[in-house]
């Protein structure tokens, strides 16, 4: 199987303390892998080293068949896409929706005077369609409700056809019903075979799509389990990551996690 990520004994120290530490991750490219934990977990710094925003303090890590620190960042990046919340901090309001996707072909947020060939718009349009937006193309972008931006977020994110993508708490700020829409697409994304890899970031088990493969719990920076996602998520792994005793159920390819008494 290829390795689309290795990290091996990465660490992370901000000043005096550790953010991750001693952390050994392999993703390969048949993976779909959901990363959990509570609040200062690490999980969005993790993810952070593996969009390329930053580096390690410690240990190595390989993304795409690259050495993070002894390659070109900027020539890495078109191959993985990252969705967060900086990402819809920095899409225009009035911007139209098929514009907001079709402008990460040129890398930019905001269509200026940039030319695109029938090939872009094809590729926009599809995705705008798998993400369940495409009868949106024509609308303003801030005049969508936060499930309808957070799709369109990952439609743009794989405009440039990416092989590494990461979602940072996709369902943040989400209703019921907004949320339920956004794990439908994500899970008709798992089981296309050529969508590409994908590592999401929540902190919730109700927020993991079907067609997830495998999981990795986080706790103060270190790994508390990580593998296939049946073998990780137990009450007695999710308790340890959460610190609070949890029962742990799954139908129907979903799961749910509540605080015993």
């Amino acid at each position: 199987m290829t390795q689309v990520l290795a990290f091996s004994r990465v660490g992370v120290r901000r000043g005096s303390n550790w953010i991750l530490s001693d952390i050994d991750w392999v993703v390969h490219a048949e993976d779909r892998w959901v990363v959990l934990g509570p609040n200062g977990a690490g999980k969005s710094t993790l993810l952070s080293l593996a969009a390329t925003r930053q580096h390690p303090t410690t240990g190595s890590i390989t993304i795409l068949g690259e050495t993070l620190g002894m390659t070109d960042v900027f020539g890495l990046r078109p191959q993985i896409g990252l969705v967060g919340a900086g990402l819809g901090d920095s899409l225009p309001p009035r911007e139209r929706v098929r514009d907001v996707v079709i402008t990460a072909s040129w890398g930019i947020t905001g269509r200026w005077r940039e030319v695109y060939g029938e090939a872009d718009a094809r590729r926009a349009e599809r995705l705008l369609r798998l993400m369940g937006v495409s009868d949106l193309a024509d609308r303003r972008y801030g005049s969508l409700s936060d499930g309808e931006r957070k799709r369109t977020q990952i439609a743009r994110s794989l405009m440039s056809d990416p092989e590494l993508l990461l979602l940072d708490e996709p369902a943040a700020g989400l209703d019921l019903g907004g949320r339920e829409a956004l794990v439908r697409r994500l899970a008709d994304m798992a089981a296309d075979p050529m969508a590409p890899t994908t590592v999401l970031v929540t902190h919730h088990v109700e927020e993991i799509p079907p067609g997830t493969t495998h999981a990795l719990l986080l706790r103060g920076g270190a790994v508390v389990a990580q593998g296939a996602l049946a073998d990780v998520l137990r009450g007695e792994s999710l308790s340890a990551a959460y610190g609070i005793p949890l029962d742990v159920t799954q139908r129907d390819d979903r799961w749910s996690a509540r605080a015993l008494s």
